[in-house]
């Protein structure tokens, strides 16, 4: 359903009107399109304290040249030597004069280190920044973005980096992101050697940044329409093959998605006690990327809620998703270098009324990527990480009653709802083969919720 508030803000009537209203006056992002895959502007890196990370080669590679003297389309701070109250004086002068000088649907990334528990010193300047980096994104305004990425080598950002500095980032604000060291990504799948998985492979294999999933196989459960549908077309977009999951009665849409995407329909019920076996037999030659995004509600408050409604919705969303991957992992179908990418939501962050069900069960997708993906990296050489999405425009959310609506797209930094190709590009990032640094993350998509942390 289209928002017509957002279309009246862009008026000049309609400017002037919510202005002397003091009401929110969302800005129309940018977006990534073939005709558009890059921000328009340059890109400033500016630096607080002293650092050891050679940032140079990283940030040349995000597409995006110097900044000229007055506008920027991006803004990096490197503020990874900040150890203690003092050397945070260091990001204000740095961003203060800075801010005002990042265009419209420009970019903020703040790099930081990770807590140092033998210096609480440190440890407290560097979480200042967690702090420092939400409050900014709630003020910034005109659609653009603030995030934090806590990291100890710079190369191993890559991604995260072009990722966060491009168009495909236009609904992730807000978020804290943890890169871990480069010596802890899997190795890329080599295609030209034979199926083992627990034999290493090629790291050196190239990806082409284009298509970086090219030659990879990846599943997405509920992939038939909405979000699914989104992923399933972009991870097409990047080069994989991909197959649609989704129940039997949905078998008719989930063909039409794989066949306008060059993929394959599996009509299967991912609740079923077979279902990781299933798979594993539809996908002799393995699997590189599995995207758990099949996903029901059926709310009603607890003291209403019958038995049944509550079990449905944690056997789809929780209990489906723990059986499969840890069938797919002991059956060797999730190969080495490949990815789990689980979809929870906001509602499982912060709750939700009338969805303890639904925020039990996203809320559990949380604990299984913080527990799960150290082992699974470790034993299989795979990396498991997490979207949650906020409000997205999809027709669940367009058959919200208007004043419920209206008050879920606007109560967030970006003032508006997000789209399913928002959720679609940071699975994208997370499934990307130089993304194997990024683990055990949950990364919110709900343009800094104003709701949960």
């Amino acid at each position: 359903m289209a928002d017509r508030y957002l279309r009246f803000t862009g008026t000049a009537p309609g400017r002037f009107l919510t202005r002397r209203l003091g009401l929110p006056q969302p800005a129309a992002l940018v977006r990534w399109s073939p005709e558009r895959p890059a921000l328009d502007g340059g890109l400033r890196h500016l630096t607080a304290g002293t650092s050891a990370l050679d940032l140079a080669p990283v940030l040349a590679r995000t597409g995006l040249g110097p900044a000229g003297a007055e506008r920027a389309a991006a803004v990096v701070l490197d503020a990874t030597g900040v150890r203690d109250v003092e050397g945070l004086a260091g990001v204000h002068a740095a961003l203060h004069p800075a801010v005002r000088s990042v265009v419209a649907s420009g970019r903020v990334v703040v790099l930081g280190a990770p807590l140092d528990p033998a210096d609480h010193h440190q440890a407290a300047a560097q979480q200042a920044l967690e702090g420092f980096t939400r409050s900014l994104g709630k003020e910034i305004g005109r659609g653009r973005t603030v995030n934090l990425v806590r990291l100890t080598d710079a190369a191993a950002a890559q991604s995260t980096l072009r990722f966060l500095l491009s168009p495909k980032s236009a609904y992730v604000s807000g978020q804290v992101i943890e890169v871990g060291p480069l010596g802890g990504a899997p190795a890329a799948p080599d295609r030209n050697r034979p199926l083992d998985p627990d034999r290493p492979v090629d790291p050196d294999r190239p990806v082409d940044p284009d298509r970086p999933l090219a030659g990879r196989t990846a599943l997405v459960t509920g992939g038939a329409r909405g979000i699914g549908e989104a992923v399933a077309a972009t991870l097409a977009r990047d080069g994989a093959h991909v197959v649609v999951l989704d129940v039997p009665q949905a078998e008719q849409d989930a063909r039409r998605v794989a066949d306008r995407i060059g993929g394959t329909a599996l009509p299967l019920d991912i609740t079923a006690a077979d279902a990781g076996a299933r798979i594993a037999e539809a996908l002799p030659d393995g699997l590189d990327v599995l995207i758990h995004n099949a996903g029901i509600t059926r709310d009603r408050r607890l003291v209403n809620m019958p038995a049944e409604r509550w079990a449905a919705v944690l056997e789809v969303n929780l209990a489906s998703v723990l059986r499969t991957t840890d069938a797919l992992l002991k059956a060797g179908t999730l190969r080495r270098g490949g990815s789990v990418v689980a979809t929870a939501s906001i509602a499982g962050l912060a709750g939700n009324a009338g969805q303890t069900n639904y925020g039990a069960s996203k809320a559990g997708i949380v604990g299984l990527v913080r527990s799960l993906a150290p082992r699974a990296l470790d034993e299989h050489g795979v990396t498991v990480n997490a979207v949650a999405p906020g409000f997205i425009e999809t027709k669940m959310t367009a058959a919200i009653p208007l004043f419920i609506r209206e008050a879920g797209r606007r109560m967030n930094s970006l003032a508006q709802g997000g789209l399913p190709a928002d959720v679609a590009e940071t699975t994208a990032w997370l499934a990307h083969p130089a993304s194997g640094a990024v683990n055990g993350q949950v990364v919110r998509v709900c343009g800094q919720s104003l709701l949960g942390a």
